[in-house]
């Protein structure tokens, strides 16, 4: 295996070709059923893993799923989650992945929550073009975890030439459940006092709690009880960077500290991957919003799932991040959320819902984020926003939003692993529709929508 020198990046720069255009992909999105249509029976959906071809079939259910209906609500509430994977589970099932692969899959654990629950990578091909999947950075936002077990599972143990192929040109490396603590709390934030943090970065003592410290009540959680950050604010494009007084509390607009456990974590990893192929091709978090966005030309039908490869200022614009300019390509980040789309809307000939698909808003600016911090530094970004976190939706409509994940995951990683995502134009993703409004209460109730909202105001 061979790597560029150091301070020469890893993937070339791309070559924009003219790509073929979406003809021949059936954009259905504006009906929920189609007429061919055959119910497969619930218990089998309920039960199906998200690679399954069942769940591509259309349903009745989908109706219901689609049909934007006025009692829509962010306000949270208690609602079952039994049917998504906990820490437990996921460590039984990573176990039962890697003996089935026959060792294709190497599981590690990469960390420790801070209260001390285990943070695993699994890790599968050979290839000299790297991809980090992470999900759960948000306790509450579930399906990723699920999606990315069924594709582990699926590559681990398959023979067929896709398979052959990902293993044979990718090196996948997947953390389910980035924060544990969160997510066996059913919340967003980790599971950490202002206290811990202190005691472990003494220069802090005295310094204001970081801005997306939460003590009190948000979003139906009890922080006030047990504290915690939001980990995907805790980034910093400075991979180097140590916690400095001067720097807190910060804001929305700022960058991040790796005062967390779980995002030093992630950014080790990113790290040593970084050192041993020169860099880290693509990053992907895997993401929910609010349940109630609509698509921007319907407003009678739910956004499925929204894209994004934007999510921080262009570098050359930005004096604060010009030492990044070089690196950052968000032609390629672009190119990465048309291989996603593109997977969705072919699989919406069979089941419609999967064309609900919209862009992330894009005038925003997060480099604390895992998303922003490693696109500045080169890496290609991915974001997935699944409809509904568990306090809107909970379980409701699990099976059939893993596997939109599922899908737009395997379109992208068979998109680079082919060399296809070389010929995509970038500007097909400037295409792809805005998100439409929320006809709940996304601004108050949606933690992603409210520092939005107060990034805006600011700017």
């Amino acid at each position: 295996m061979t790597h560029p020198p150091a301070g020469v990046p890893a993937r070339r720069r791309r070559l924009i070709a003219p790509a073929a255009g979406l003809a021949g992909l059936a954009l259905l999105a504006g009906s929920a059923l189609g007429p061919t249509a055959s119910a497969v029976p619930a218990e089998d959906l309920a039960t199906a893993p998200a690679s399954s071809s069942k769940l591509d079939e259309a349903q009745p259910a989908d109706r219901q799923f689609v049909a934007a209906a006025p009692t829509c609500s962010d306000e949270p509430r208690e609602l079952p989650v039994n049917e998504f994977t906990d820490h437990r589970e996921l460590g039984v099932e990573l176990d039962r992945i890697e003996r089935v692969s026959e060792g294709r899959v190497d599981v590690e654990e990469i960390g420790r929550s801070n209260r001390g629950r285990e943070i695993w990578s699994a890790r599968v091909g050979e290839g000299d073009t790297v991809v980090m999947l992470v999900s759960e950075i948000h306790g509450n936002e579930k399906t990723g975890t699920d999606a990315i077990l069924d594709l582990l599972d699926w590559v681990g143990t398959s023979d067929n030439r896709k398979a052959r192929q990902w293993r044979s040109e990718l090196t996948i490396v997947a953390v389910p459940k980035m924060n544990p603590d969160g997510a066996e709390l059913d919340r967003r934030g980790n599971d950490q006092t202002w206290a811990e943090v202190q005691a472990r970065f003494p220069q802090l003592r005295g310094s204001d709690p970081a801005w997306n410290y939460y003590d009190e009540p948000r979003t139906g959680d009890d922080y006030g009880s047990a504290p915690g950050f939001d980990t995907n604010r805790d980034f910093n494009p400075d991979l180097g960077y140590v916690p400095d007084p001067d720097d807190f509390p910060g804001t929305s607009a700022d960058t991040g500290w790796y005062i967390t456990p779980e995002a030093r974590t992630i950014r080790d990893l990113y790290q040593g991957l970084t050192m041993e192929f020169g860099e880290v091709d693509t990053y992907v978090d895997l993401h929910h919003q609010g349940a109630c966005y609509v698509m921007p030309d319907d407003r009678d039908e739910f956004v499925t799932l929204s894209i994004s490869g934007k999510f921080v200022a262009d570098p050359a614009t930005k004096p604060d991040y010009a030492e990044y300019a070089d690196d950052y390509d968000l032609d390629y980040s672009k190119q990465l959320n048309v291989a996603v789309n593109r997977a969705l809307q072919a699989k919406a000939a069979e089941r419609p819902l999967f064309g609900n698909v919209t862009l992330y808003p894009q005038d925003i600016d997060l480099p604390g984020t895992a998303l922003g911090s490693f696109a500045l530094n080169g890496s290609g970004a991915v974001l997935f926003e699944v409809r509904g976190q568990t306090q809107t939706l909970g379980q409701q409509y699990r099976a059939v939003l893993t596997r939109a994940v599922y899908v737009g995951l395997d379109g992208m990683l068979s998109s680079i692993a082919s060399g296809q995502v070389d010929r995509l134009d970038p500007d097909e993703y400037d295409a792809i529709p805005p998100r439409g409004p929320s006809i709940g209460s996304a601004e108050d109730e949606d933690e992603d929508a409210r520092v939005l909202a107060e990034q805006r105001k600011a700017g």
